[in-house]
């Protein structure tokens, strides 16, 4: 059994919302969120990423910078800036990216599921991160970045979701980051919100696809407050974690692509001949100007850009581990059939000769870092699927690092949710 609970949302005054809304706290860096929010001092990246508002240089995790974090939030409070909706409610959220549309539901999920694993996960957590996300929490006394959950799609639940839409009070539509449209409405109709809270509670489970570091660090927090006040009832709000749910069959994961800065002392033949018996490897020829790049149209098949020329790679049948969740993913196979034994990235988390590149920069992006010669080569992937996700996840197994690349992303300070007074 499922639960969520509809809470009093802390958010920005319908006209400074765009100036508020922020991409989230971990897609940027601190020197990109410094240049994001430069000329915007309502910019919410001067709650979620304070220390833009420090000294550079300074440890992010240093004292000084949560306690920054506390003032921006608390500054834009008392200018009224940020209200308190007086009625507790959920919030339905639409984003509209090009021809993609997805619509979640804003509530607080129950830590104590979290704990339970009836909020399931697929990703280890690094205790400094989480301590990170702990800290933030408790210098603030609120969440302010919502974590995406999945549920397995239900008609019953999309219908109440509609229904709640129609019914709800516009509160915003605006314009974010690669022309995304941001879409909020607030429902506080009691009977209506107590029909969606029956329909979580017959799901088995919810799947965290992106956040696992704040679900981490709410249950600690709860954990913090339940220590300091024995008579808890368990209604408080730290017990509770601030989310957006989303149906598994409106999601859209983009490709979550590499680029390697050498080729571990091999020429581009001999690391051809390496892949030999583990890729069919085939030159790429493009139909038109248009398809230049090597776009994988389905699994087990890698782009692989490399001297100013695209390859295809397809896995030959022998290497792929049907029935291992895990060993089956497209990153799985890249990582433990090439980029370990052939370029020895023995671990993706902490070599520095690995980079990252999020589908929404296109292959472009792959092209641009190989020829101004910033990286060798680069690995086109095609993007995770979210029932794949959904099956690591029942098996109590972890994702690979860098596996999924969620878009459109939310924006950060349109729904807060206090954990005391405002």
């Amino acid at each position: 059994m499922i639960t969520i609970r509809p809470f009093h949302g802390l958010r920005p005054v319908p006209e400074k919302a765009s100036d508020i809304a922020s991409p989230p706290y971990d897609v940027l860096d601190s020197a990109e969120a410094r240049d994001k929010a430069a000329g915007n001092p309502l910019s919410f990246l001067h709650v979620i990423k304070p220390e833009i508002d420090l000294p550079p240089g300074i440890d992010i995790h240093d004292e000084k910078v949560y306690e920054q974090g506390a003032a921006n939030l608390r500054k834009l409070i008392d200018r009224g800036l940020l209200i308190q909706d007086e009625n507790p409610g959920f919030y339905i959220y639409r984003m509209i990216m090009g021809n993609h549309e997805q619509t979640g539901l804003f509530v607080t999920a129950s830590c104590e599921d979290y704990l339970m694993n009836r909020i399931k996960k697929h990703e280890h957590t690094k205790p400094d991160k989480e301590s990170d996300r702990v800290n933030h929490i408790l210098h603030l006394n609120a969440q302010c970045g919502p974590v995406i959950l999945i549920h397995r799609a239900q008609h019953r639940i999309d219908t109440l979701v509609k229904q709640a839409m129609n019914l709800g009070t516009l509160l915003y539509d605006i314009v974010g980051d690669y022309e995304i449209r941001h879409i909020i409405h607030h429902i506080d109709d009691a009977e209506l919100i107590q029909k969606i809270q029956h329909e979580f509670e017959k799901l088995e489970a919810l799947y965290i696809a992106d956040g696992h570091h704040r679900s981490a660090a709410a249950a600690r927090v709860m954990q913090h407050y339940r220590q300091e006040n024995k008579d808890f009832t368990g209604k408080e709000a730290y017990n509770f974690f601030l989310a957006v749910v989303f149906p598994e069959n409106q999601l859209k994961i983009l490709d979550y692509n590499r680029v390697v800065k050498d080729l571990n002392g091999l020429t581009k033949q001999s690391f051809f001949d390496r892949l030999s018996g583990i890729f069919k490897i085939s030159p790429f020829t493009a139909g038109n100007a248009s398809d230049s790049a090597y776009r994988p149209g389905q699994t087990h098949h890698f782009g692989c850009y490399i001297e100013g020329q695209w390859f295809e790679l397809i896995a030959e049948p022998g290497i792929i581990p049907e029935t291992d969740p895990v060993g089956s993913l497209d990153v799985s196979i890249l990582q433990n059939h090439l980029l370990s034994p052939v370029l020895g990235i023995q671990d993706p988390r902490s070599d520095d000769r690995i980079h990252f590149v999020g589908g929404i920069r296109g292959l472009s992006e792959l092209e641009r870092l190989v020829d101004h010669g910033q990286f060798k080569i680069a690995f086109s992937l095609f993007p995770t699927a979210i029932g794949e996700i959904m099956a690591v996840a029942d098996a109590g197994l972890v994702m690979p690092p860098k596996s999924t690349w969620f878009e459109p992303k939310l924006r950060s300070g349109l729904i807060i949710h206090s954990l005391g007074e405002v």
